[in-house]
């Protein structure tokens, strides 16, 4: 389906009601509006957050947001047609950056996020479903990417006080990184190398034994799936 015709069916009267039902109720938006899980990444550069709403961006605008990036791709949904409608009435430049919170980061998308962050106009925001996983991962690539931070100071980003729970499956993104680390540790690279990492990336990880090594535990399998509904 092309945008036009999946935009489409939300721009009528009918539609505008579904796409606010989809983001307050389907996608917890009215939970959101109980616990502002956003955050300052680098001051008055980056900023980390939720599915935001119209409103929401109307505020991200008043602080001098420029751009806005989803990481949650670009499956047709009334939260992202809400969120392409308001970008465009308030000139933010909206860029799609897919990641993914149970997988360990594909080699495309950190060739992807690095080039990113490299080129994008600041302040900038980003942001998944709770910002809590993806733009934890979103969030340490940047700080370790652009910032010129150690891999593992920058890995704070990826902490239970942003809601990420390492335990559960999204812990993934945690052992990809940690891998990385082991290695550099070993071979007496510092952890701010990022010419090392990727040489890392492209010649000796595997993100899909990343995964199949990862283990869980149950009760934060739970926590993640079945109570936070993990994307």
């Amino acid at each position: 389906m092309t945008a036009a015709a999946w935009t489409a069916d939300y721009a009528g009267a009918d539609g505008r009601r579904r796409a606010w039902r989809e983001l307050m109720l389907g996608d917890h938006g009215a939970l959101r509006k109980l616990y502002d899980n956003s955050h300052e990444v680098a001051p008055g550069k980056l900023w980390r957050s939720y599915q935001p709403s119209p409103s929401d961006l109307e505020r991200w605008k008043a602080r001098g947001v420029r751009t806005v990036v989803n990481l949650r791709g670009d499956k047709p949904s009334g939260f992202l047609f809400l969120e392409q409608e308001a970008c465009a009435r308030l000139d933010l430049e909206l860029i799609t950056l897919r990641a993914w919170s149970r997988e360990a980061p594909p080699k495309a998308f950190l060739h992807e996020a690095r080039d990113l962050f490299a080129g994008i106009d600041y302040p900038a925001l980003i942001h998944c479903k709770s910002g809590a996983d993806r733009a934890g991962l979103a969030a340490t690539l940047f700080l370790f990417l652009q910032e010129g931070r150690p891999l593992d100071d920058a890995m704070e980003q990826l902490s239970f006080r942003y809601g990420h729970v390492r335990q559960g499956k999204t812990g993934v993104i945690d052992a990809a990184f940690n891998a990385y680390i082991a290695h550099a540790r070993a071979h007496g690279i510092a952890l701010d190398n990022v010419d090392a990492f990727f040489d890392w990336v492209d010649n000796a990880y595997d993100p899909a034994q990343i995964k199949r090594d990862f283990r869980g535990t149950l009760w934060a399998r739970i926590m993640s799936d079945v109570v936070l509904r993990r994307e």
